[in-house]
């Protein structure tokens, strides 16, 4: 990352789209075998450069966390190889406090850094854990934003 912050696969004058991935897509881009998934494409726009994902250290901890528990099977290498490209490709961004109530508290952080950067998007399978507002899409709806 350069001095702005901004990534170093982020052209100037261009429209980047940010986005923070909640960490049921990278588990669902992980498990999946079908490699036109909505989750595997949201994760191939980020190593393409064309969607810049936006964390903070509580996030990756989660990433982490979730990535490495046993049920999941996941090859560490695989998991760290994922979290380095999130954060090689992204850029580390401070929580906005929005006081809204979550289902599961844990899921404050990634809407929360979501708000840190304006036309950000909070890209997630369960939006029902979020506040309804446009910047909360589905990775489908994250890959249509990202066609326009």
């Amino acid at each position: 990352r350069n001095q702005t912050g901004t990534s170093r696969t982020q052209k100037t004058g261009d429209k980047m789209k940010y986005a923070v991935i909640g960490t049921n897509v990278l588990a669902s881009a992980m498990i999946t075998h079908n490699a036109a998934s909505p989750t595997v494409k949201v994760v191939e726009a980020i190593g393409k450069g064309e969607l810049v994902p936006l964390y903070n250290e509580e996030i990756i901890t989660e990433y982490n966390d979730v990535l490495s528990r046993a049920k999941f099977g996941f090859l560490h290498l695989s998991v760290a190889r994922l979290i380095r490209t999130m954060m090689d490709k992204g850029i580390m961004m401070e929580r906005v406090f929005s006081g809204g109530v979550f289902p599961d508290a844990s899921d404050a952080v990634f809407y929360e850094v979501a708000l840190s950067k304006e036309g950000s998007y909070l890209v997630t399978g369960n939006k029902k854990h979020f506040p309804k507002a446009p910047i909360v899409v589905t990775p489908a709806e994250m890959m249509e934003i990202l066609a326009k």
